[in-house]
């Protein structure tokens, strides 16, 4: 059952570890602990979902331990977090999920965080700010500071790919 379970869903769950990890060996670390935990904690499972939604809940809490282990989320003030603006990000709109996810790993660990809950996994910023140990609108302000930081990557390798 272990087997199987594992060949079923390993490939796309190191996926959801990769978006998460800063690279392939901190993936690798989180997949294995991931199954761990689900291979642990089946019995546990209500059938009030999906399995695989159940399954991917899994790693995502397993990659965001990890994260806290690692990284403290810079904290904005309430007056930086009021001058922080979420602008229109029109270069972004036109790329695919696919070519956003390899530039979002050039992100520091608070913002690709923020950005994975939020835009990848449909988090609300309340629930990001209870998982990370974060305010609600540090979570907006750091979601704002990864898509600029995110337009100016993509239009600085637009540029280099034009010359």
């Amino acid at each position: 059952m272990q087997r199987w379970l594992y060949d079923r869903f390993s490939s796309k769950m190191y996926g959801v570890c990769l978006r998460y990890a800063g690279n392939t060996e901190d993936a690798n670390d989180i997949l294995q602990e991931g199954f761990i935990k689900v291979f642990k904690n089946i019995s546990k499972f209500r059938k009030e979902g999906s399995f695989e939604g159940w399954i991917r809940r899994i790693f995502v809490n397993t990659a965001i331990e990890q994260f806290r282990k690692k990284i403290k989320v810079y904290n904005v003030t309430e007056v930086q977090e009021n001058t922080i603006e979420d602008k229109e990000l029109d270069v972004l709109d036109i790329l695919a999920a696919k070519d956003i996810v390899k530039i979002v790993n050039e992100l520091s660990p608070g913002y690709k965080a923020v950005f994975n809950l939020h835009v990848v996994e449909g988090y609300s910023h309340k629930e990001i700010a209870d998982l990370l140990g974060i305010t609600e609108g540090t979570s907006k302000s750091q979601l704002a500071r990864a898509k600029g930081v995110l337009k100016k990557l993509v239009e600085t390798r637009l540029k280099t790919n034009r010359k």
